[in-house]
């Protein structure tokens, strides 16, 4: 678990980065690291602590059953989506498991990161997980609801009852921008998006001059 920022020796610039589904938190992050921080994607971990042989799965195995497993004995992730993003007491015994998981495993890579560096922990359920004050800055990237709809719809093939689903399983669009330090409009180019992703991390990054 992460610790209480008063319990901590603060070494580097912790950010939180969260976003909607197919608000383009992707990208952003991708642009961080380009531009120098070390992300940490929630996304990526939370699969890593449910692979095959992981205590995670195990759990979720007992939880929900050997329905949720592959033939070959890894999860089946649409047949947990079809379960949880239907049930939201489902959704949060999942979460219940997997969350506590990612963020131990956050804390200990974080504790690797360099000294000074801009630490980005890329959660898209920050809202959610009620942890943004463990940030020294939290970036939200934000789209109008249509357009997510729109992104899931057109670019990802998905029903559009499927995209309602999975946007209506999340924070709202309010509760996201609430926790923000930093908001990184996503309606335009991707070089516009680019150029403002830059200045957030030029306010971020330490300067030369210590």
């Amino acid at each position: 678990m992460i610790a209480p920022v008063a319990d901590r020796i603060e070494i580097h610039v912790r950010v939180g980065l969260t976003g909607g589904i197919a608000s383009g938190k992707s990208t952003v992050s991708a642009v961080l690291r380009e531009l120098g921080a070390v992300v940490m994607d929630a996304d990526q971990l939370a699969r890593d602590v449910v692979a095959p042989g992981t205590p995670g799965l195990a759990a979720v195995v007992e939880e929900f059953g050997p329905g949720v497993l592959t033939e070959s004995g890894e999860l089946d992730r649409p047949a947990v989506g079809r379960i949880v993003f239907a049930d939201e007491a489902a959704r949060k015994r999942l979460e219940a498991i997997v969350h506590p998981l990612v963020f131990e495993e956050i804390t200990r890579l974080e504790a690797e990161a360099p000294e000074g560096a801009v630490v980005v922990h890329d959660i898209p359920l920050l809202a959610e997980s009620g942890r943004a004050e463990s940030f020294d800055a939290v970036i939200v990237v934000d789209a109008p609801p249509e357009l997510q709809l729109t992104r899931m719809v057109e670019d990802r093939g998905w029903s559009r009852e499927d995209a309602e689903s999975r946007m209506a399983a999340q924070a709202s669009r309010e509760d996201r921008l609430a926790l923000a330090t930093y908001v990184v409009e996503n309606t335009g180019t991707l070089e516009e998006l680019r150029r403002r992703v830059q200045e957030v991390y030029a306010e971020l990054a330490p300067s030369p001059e210590g």
